[in-house]
């Protein structure tokens, strides 16, 4: 399983030893910035497609992206 988690920039340090002192974690690494707001974008875009498929919102067409641009 992976776990996302958000340290203070002031403890990251102490964070990620504690982190990589644990037997059960595999792997733990920091994100830089362009990786969370990647991620970010993406959550936001899932959601809106849940929302769409709940008939809750309409999404725009590729032909309205298109025609936008």
């Amino acid at each position: 399983m992976k776990v996302l988690i958000e340290i203070l920039d002031n403890e990251a340090s102490f964070g990620m030893k504690v982190l990589e002192s644990l037997s059960f974690v595999t792997q733990a690494k920091p994100l830089n910035n362009e990786t969370v707001g990647l991620w970010e974008d993406l959550k936001e875009a899932a959601q809106e497609v849940r929302l769409h498929k709940q008939g809750k919102i309409k999404l725009k067409t590729a032909q309205d992206l298109l025609n936008e641009m």
